[in-house]
């Protein structure tokens, strides 16, 4: 699931949630839908965290050399 996705479906659960009129049984299912979305969007920001360290690493791997020192084939 995309993160988006989940972020609107949380968004939903807690608009669902603030309505008076909602049940104890479906508030219940609401806050385990709402814990399962949480835990994907963690897991994908986790993702994306190692993701940009991966490429920081790379970047600070990078050496500029000023342009007269470059060799020509």
């Amino acid at each position: 699931m995309e993160y988006e996705k989940a972020i609107k479906e949380l968004e939903n659960i807690l608009q669902e949630l603030e309505n008076p009129n909602v049940g104890l049984d479906e508030a219940i299912k609401l806050f385990e839908k709402s814990v399962e979305l949480s835990k994907v969007c963690l897991d994908k920001l986790n993702q994306t965290q190692g993701k940009v360290e991966i490429i920081k690493k790379q970047l600070d791997e990078i050496v500029i050399r000023p342009f007269n020192e470059i060799e020509t084939k």
